[in-house]
C-alpha cells in the first residue's frame, strides 16, 4: 500500500512518499514501511507543480557504462578477483591483489594506458562505483607497482591455471581444436640492464631487431577463440625449442580435466623429430605442416596432376593424400594446392622478379658507366664485390631459380642476367599454392584436415589483436624487470580471456558481429548520471541515472550480455 504521510519536525510539516507492506516479525505478522521517498513542504511542493515538475540538476556526470560493466560482469563470473585473492593474501586494508590484476585487465581491454593515468581513466567508467574502494592515491602507480610484486613466477603460472580451469568447468569450453603459435613483443629495455632477464634480441616479427623482445606462446581454443595456456619466455629462443615445452604443459593441464579427441593445430617452424615423437607419446593428435623443400618428390608434382581431387566444401581447393616415412614413422601427408593462394604468391613472385630485373638493370649500366669513363670516383668493382651485390638484390625466395646471371671477368667485370622462363613455368606449375600437411588423424577426410589447418587463424588473429595500437591489450609496456613482465603477461591474456568470453556469449545468442564491432558498439554505452541541488537545508543531494541513447543493436548486445542499469542511485541521496 502506498501513502502520502506528513511529518511535523522542528514546527514544520513535511511530507513524504511511503510504501508499506505487511511482513513477519517474531511476533507476528506487522505493517512496515518499505521506502519513503521525500516531497518536501507544502510550498516545495506546489513551486514543484507550478514548475511542471521539472527540477534542472546541477550538473552531470558521463561514465564508460557498456563495455567496462561487460568486461567487469565477466571479471565476476571468471571469480578473477576470487582467484587471485586465494594465492596473493594481504591484510584486509585498501584494495586486493585481485582487485588490481581486474582492474588492469579491464583496462587493457578497454583503451590501454600506464598506470599513472589509470584512475584518470578508471574515475570516468561505472566501476568506480563496483569498487568502492578505488581512489587516487589507490590507483597511483607506486600502488599498483607494490601489488604487482606480491606476485611471483610460481604465483602467475597457479592463478592462470585456476582461472581457465574454472572457465572450462563453468563454460563447457569445447577442446577438440585447440591451436598453437608464437610471437614476440619488442621493449625499449636498455641494453645493459640486468634485471630482464627474458628480454633478449633475436628476429623481431614486428621488424624491430635492433631492441630487445620477449617472445609470448600460446594455446587457443577454437570454440570462441579462449587463450588456454600461455608462457612469456626469453625472446632470443627457438620455437621448436620452446614448443615441447609448452606441450608438456598443456598435457598436465589436460591430465586435470581429461578433455576427448584433442587436436592440437600448429605450423611448420615447431617441426623437429623431438617434437613429433613427444606427440606421439600423449593422447592429443596433431595437424600440421612440413617444408616442401623437404619432400621435393611431392612438391615437383604438377598442379594439374590427375591425382588431385576437388574439395567441395573448400572452394578453390584441391588435394590428395599419400604415405611416408616422416620423423621415424609412416604418417599421412595431404598434399594441397589453393587458388587463391597460388594467385597471391604469383603475384608476389612477379613483384619481386620485375623489381630485381630493374635493380640488375641499374647494376649493369653502373658498370658501363664505368667501362666508358663516366664513372671515375669510388672503389672499382670485382667479380667477388659483383657477385655478393646480385646475390643480394636476389635474395627473396626463387629469385635465384627463375633470374639467371654471369659475371663475364675483365679489368672491370660486366654482368649479364635472364629470366629463366623454364624454371618460372616450372615454378609457377609446382611450387606456387602447394601446402604439404602433416597428420596424425588418419581416420578423417582431406577436407576436414585442411578445415582444420586453416583454423591457425584464430590465434593469429589473437595476436594481431594484442598488437593493435588502438585496442591492444599489450602497449604500453613500461616494465623493465622479469618479475613485471611476468606480471604484465598475466593481465594482458585476462585481458585477452574476458574479451573473447564476452564475444562467444554475444555469438551464442544469435548476433554475428566482429570483435571490433562488439567493442565499438558497447564502447558507445554511456551513463549519464544527474546531480541535483540539495532541497531546502538538507546538505545531501540527490542523483538519478539514465542510459544515453542507444541503436538496435546496441540494445541486442545488452540483452545478450545481461545488462541492465542498476537502479542502486536512482533518486537516493549521495551520502
Amino acid at each position: 500500500m502506498e501513502r502520502l504521510e506528513k511529518k511535523c519536525i522542528k514546527g514544520r510539516d513535511y511530507y513524504y512518499y511511503s510504501k508499506w507492506e505487511r511482513v513477519q516479525t517474531p511476533k507476528g505478522s506487522a505493517c512496515r514501511r518499505v521506502w519513503q521517498k521525500y516531497l518536501g513542504t507544502l510550498e516545495t511542493i506546489l513551486n514543484t507543480m507550478k514548475s511542471g515538475g521539472n527540477v534542472s540538476p546541477k550538473h552531470v556526470e558521463i561514465f564508460q557504462w557498456g563495455l567496462p560493466m561487460t568486461l567487469w560482469q565477466e571479471c565476476c563470473f571468471t571469480e578473477i578477483v576470487g582467484q587471485v585473492d586465494r594465492i596473493c593474501k594481504k591484510r584486509e586494508q585498501g584494495l586486493t591483489v585481485g582487485e588490481y590484476m581486474a582492474i588492469a585487465a579491464i583496462n587493457r581491454a578497454i583503451s590501454p594506458v600506464s598506470k599513472s593515468s589509470m584512475w584518470d581513466w578508471f574515475s570516468q567508467t561505472a566501476l568506480i562505483r563496483q569498487i568502492p574502494n578505488s581512489s587516487k592515491e589507490a590507483l597511483s602507480s607506486q600502488r599498483f607497482w607494490d601489488h604487482m610484486h606480491k606476485i611471483n613466477d610460481n604465483n602467475i603460472s597457479t592463478i592462470w591455471e585456476n582461472i581457465i580451469l574454472n572457465v572450462i568447468k563453468k563454460e563447457k569450453i569445447d577442446l577438440s581444436s585447440v591451436s598453437y603459435d608464437g610471437t614476440n613483443f619488442y621493449t625499449f629495455i636498455d641494453t645493459f640492464n640486468t634485471k630482464c632477464d627474458i628480454a633478449k634480441r633475436g628476429k623481431n616479427k614486428q621488424g624491430r631487431s635492433n631492441l630487445r623482445q620477449v617472445s609470448y606462446a600460446l594455446f587457443c581454443t577454437a570454440d570462441g577463440h579462449i587463450p588456454l595456456y600461455y608462457e612469456l619466455y626469453e625472446g632470443n629462443r627457438n620455437d621448436a625449442k620452446q614448443f615441447p615445452l609448452m606441450i608438456k604443459k598443456l598435457n598436465k593441464l589436460f591430465n586435470k580435466i581429461n578433455p576427448n579427441n584433442t587436436t592440437v593445430i600448429f605450423d611448420k617452424g615447431n617441426n623437429s623429430p623431438c617434437n613429433i615423437e613427444l606427440l606421439d607419446s600423449f593422447t592429443m593428435k596433431f595437424v600440421g605442416s612440413v617444408k616442401l623443400v623437404e619432400h621435393k618428390e611431392l612438391a615437383n608434382i604438377s598442379n594439374t596432376d590427375s591425382r588431385f581431387q576437388d574439395c567441395s566444401s573448400i572452394p578453390g581447393t584441391k588435394a590428395f593424400r599419400v604415405k611416408k616415412s616422416v620423423y621415424g614413422k609412416e604418417r599421412t601427408l595431404v598434399v594441397t594446392f589453393n587458388k587463391n593462394l597460388f594467385e597471391c604468391q604469383l603475384l608476389t613472385l612477379n613483384n619481386d622478379v620485375n623489381k630485381a630485373m630493374e635493380s640488375l638493370r641499374d647494376l649493369s649500366n653502373k658498370l658501363k658507366d664505368r667501362i666508358e669513363g663516366r664513372v671515375t670516383k669510388g672503389k672499382k668493382p670485382s667479380e667477388t664485390s659483383l657477385k655478393r651485390q646480385c646475390d643480394e638484390i636476389l635474395r627473396r625466395q626463387h629469385l635465384k631459380k627463375v633470374i639467371k646471371y654471369t659475371i663475364n671477368p675483365g679489368d672491370i667485370p660486366t654482368l649479364e642476367y635472364r629470366l629463366d622462363s623454364e624454371e618460372y613455368h616450372n615454378l609457377s606449375n609446382t611450387y606456387l599454392g602447394k601446402n604439404i600437411l602433416i597428420t596424425s588423424r588418419e581416420e578423417w577426410s582431406d577436407e576436414k584436415i585442411i578445415q582444420a589447418y586453416r583454423s591457425q587463424f584464430i590465434i593469429e588473429d589473437v595476436f594481431k589483436e594484442m598488437k593493435d595500437r588502438n585496442r591492444g591489450e599489450w602497449w604500453p609496456l613500461h616494465h623493465w624487470t622479469t618479475q613485471k613482465l611476468q606480471v604484465h603477461g598475466l593481465y594482458c591474456t585476462i585481458a585477452v580471456l574476458i574479451r573473447a568470453l564476452a564475444l562467444r556469449r554475444v555469438q551464442q545468442s544469435g548476433i554475428q558481429i566482429s570483435l571490433n564491432r562488439m567493442l565499438k558498439e558497447l564502447d558507445g554505452i554511456r551513463e549519464v548520471v544527474n546531480i541535483y541541488p540539495a532541497k531546502n537545508q538538507r546538505k545531501k543531494e540527490t542523483t538519478s541515472s539514465v542510459l544515453s541513447k542507444y541503436s538496435e543493436i546496441q540494445e541486442k548486445l545488452m540483452k545478450s550480455l545481461g545488462l541492465e542499469l542498476r537502479k542502486t542511485l536512482n533518486n537516493q541521496e549521495l551520502g
